[in-house]
């Protein structure tokens, strides 16, 4: 079947420059993987490793059991949909989708059946007869996946096909890829630099960072549980707020004190007591806080004072900026996640920044000094040396 195996895969270019190094990804048949990570992590290098547009210089790569190493693009029965949909212009979507199959030689009939079943799969049967320059930028994609569906693949491989298009366009064509894939069942292999596209169309997400798999697991385990700074900061949105904290172990509770504020948790990690009396960086997710008028006290046990810099009142939800005089974190990981934002280190200023989502009803102004309320059991623990979690 269509199982992609990536084993100990490396890449070198000839001017000494490594790409990738020691990648090991099973993707299992009829499965959806993302690549995720920053410009440049080596992401869709990875992706033209497997459709071999780019040549293998460590490890190895099987398709279907078979492995694809030193096999030409053509002969992997692989489908590429790619960012600028790469269409014909000169020629119609129908003759657009039919183009591998007639190259191909199939009869006539059996071309025509499997170009009409996958545009009436992707609703654009009645597009046929039009040229591309005719379409919309949704409709032009849909034309490069039926381009692809046509010829019945042992997996699809996507390279960021979703960035060309508006913000709102991309919502629904991340739904409808997602309802294809559960219609065809067709391994897939998908690339792309939204986090949130990660999150919400695979069913494992790998984040890769300067051509190192960090991490490979659910979208809901990857995120709950973090395996260092790096997947924990690109992960989320908003991200995570990370901020320096002291600690003190007792037999009974964890102690965590940054600046003026202390929170106290009883189910901390037994690991932290090798951090007692020193600085780790403390992880909180903006759902983590809650206006103390609205929060569950069995869940928000704890409580800092703040003075609310800034309010965004979206609807369904309302997040509030506010600044404690510490510090902020810098790491190379966090450095990193700047830099694909286009910012620098210097970006975090001299205090540090925090983002919490609270019930939208909260009556919250600007300059106002707040309790928020926090839930010990969703904090996030790591080592400031290793950027690895604590757990």
């Amino acid at each position: 079947m269509g199982a992609i195996n990536i084993t100990d895969v490396g890449k070198i270019y000839p001017n000494g420059t490594r790409a990738l190094e020691n990648v090991n990804i099973e993707i299992y048949d009829g499965e959806f993987v993302v690549l995720v990570g920053p410009s440049g992590c080596g992401k869709t290098t990875l992706l033209r490793m497997v459709a071999g547009l780019e040549d293998i210089t460590e490890g190895e790569i099987s398709i279907a059991d078979n492995v694809v190493n030193e096999v030409a693009p053509k002969d992997r029965d692989i489908a590429m949909v790619f960012q600028n949909y790469a269409l014909y212009p000169h020629m119609s979507v129908y003759d657009n989708m039919a183009f591998s199959l007639k190259l191909r030689k199939l009869p006539k009939d059996e071309i025509d059946a499997k170009v009409k079943e996958a545009a009436k799969t992707l609703e654009i049967d009645e597009l046929l007869d039009r040229k591309p320059k005719a379409l919309s930028g949704g409709q032009r994609q849909r034309v490069a996946m039926g381009r692809a569906i046509v010829r019945s693949p042992q997996a699809f491989l996507m390279d960021e096909p979703l960035s060309n298009l508006d913000a709102k366009l991309r919502v629904q064509m991340r739904a409808e890829l997602g309802e294809l894939h559960s219609q065809l069942e067709t391994t897939t292999l998908y690339v792309t630099h939204d986090q949130v596209e990660a999150m919400t169309m695979g069913d494992r997400v790998a984040v890769i960072r300067k051509g190192v798999l960090q991490q490979i697991d659910t979208p809901r385990e990857i995120y709950l549980y973090p395996k260092n700074i790096f997947v924990a900061g690109f992960i989320g949105s908003p991200a995570m707020n990370f901020v320096y904290a002291t600690i003190d172990v007792s037999e009974k509770e964890t102690k965590l004190t940054f600046g003026d504020s202390n929170i106290v948790s009883s189910d901390a990690p037994k690991s932290l007591s090798d951090f007692n009396g020193k600085e780790i960086v403390l992880g909180i997710r903006p759902e983590a806080f809650e206006d103390s008028v609205y929060a569950n006290d069995k869940e928000f046990t704890e409580q800092i004072n703040i003075n609310v810099s800034l309010l965004e009142q979206l609807g369904s939800d309302t997040y509030i900026h506010f600044y404690k005089d510490i510090p902020p974190v810098q790491t190379k990981a966090i450095e990193e996640i700047l830099a694909d934002e286009g910012e620098d280190i210097s970006a975090l200023g001299t205090e540090t920044k925090f983002i919490a989502r609270i019930n939208p009803n909260a009556t919250i102004e600007e300059g106002q000094n707040i309790n928020l309320a926090i839930d010990p059991s969703k904090l996030h623990y790591f080592d400031p040396e290793t950027g690895l979690a604590i757990v």
